[in-house]
């Protein structure tokens, strides 16, 4: 059986996608504060004044930085560049007070509506997918260690080429996606393979930043995860590989060391696994 053939994805393609999620992504409706608008607007305007008279910024410069913004929008990259810049910052401020599970950043490439099991789960997967074979399970909680019924956790990952589902040509809708609703004593289970540190798209305007800047785009291998039950608090977050290229300089400054994984030979003999527990906050 030949292995699957990796995808050719560009930035503008994985970017009009990010953006087509992000438009269907449902909102609160809450009635605007003009006065923190106003707050906040000001602050970050203020701020980027500071930036160019620090730096003496030029006419060519501003030019340069008005061309690069318009570029953006019109690859659809505007979802890429605040989720691997700005993101990480307003997730340590939103979950500031939180005792339990850690979170950190969603990214770009999540999908509701994954396809659901009880318990355990074997993601869907192309026949030969490539990747080492690896058990992700542990038990749902609340913070006083009970454990929680019919809790949602949501797993989404990159393949070994670091593509994911939806937003890379060529690879089914669900792969490497799925949802398991924890049982009475709240374990879940999935069983999928590692996925692959990858870089984020390189040919559009991120890139063109990147490049300019002469910083690297890698993104270290990770998991990512949604886990919510009723009445507690959803945590978003993504768990990392101990001794994994680029967990000390990822790109989207995601890492934290409560989020790194250690995971040891499988029982089965096949692949690796690892135990991680979510403690969840109550609403």
């Amino acid at each position: 059986m030949s292995a699957p053939t990796a995808p050719s994805p560009t930035a503008a393609g994985s970017g009009r996608n990010a953006t087509e999620r992000f438009a269907q992504k449902e909102r609160n409706a809450a009635t605007v504060d003009q006065a923190r608008v106003s707050a906040i607007a000001t602050d970050a305007i203020t701020a980027l004044h500071e930036v160019i008279r620090r730096h003496g910024v030029t006419y060519a410069e501003y030019d340069a930085l008005k061309a690069w913004l318009i570029r953006v929008g019109e690859d659809g990259e505007w979802p890429l560049f605040l989720d691997v810049w700005i993101e990480h910052v307003v997730e340590e401020v939103a979950n500031a007070d939180r005792k339990g599970a850690v979170g950190t950043i969603e990214g770009p490439y999540y999908i509701p509506g994954s396809p659901e099991f009880r318990s355990e789960a074997t993601l869907p997967m192309r026949d030969g997918e490539k990747g080492t074979p690896f058990l992700f399970q542990g038990t749902v909680t609340d913070l006083d260690g009970n454990s929680v019924e019919d809790a949602r956790v949501e797993l989404w990952h990159a393949d070994d080429d670091g593509f994911y589902s939806q937003f890379a040509p060529g690879i089914p809708e669900w792969n490497l996606r799925g949802t398991v609703l924890t049982g009475a004593d709240g374990r879940f289970a999935f069983h999928t393979v590692k996925p692959a540190p990858y870089q984020i798209p390189t040919d559009g305007s991120c890139g063109a930043l990147i490049a300019a800047a002469g910083w690297h785009a890698w993104r270290p291998a990770h998991l990512h995860l949604k886990v919510s039950a009723p009445g507690k608090q959803l945590v978003t977050t993504q768990l990392y590989f101990e001794g994994g290229e680029h967990v000390q300089d990822d790109v989207a400054q995601a890492v934290k060391p409560e989020l790194v994984l250690r995971p040891t030979p499988a029982a089965s003999g096949k692949g690796e696994e690892v135990t991680y527990d979510f403690a969840l906050d109550p609403a």
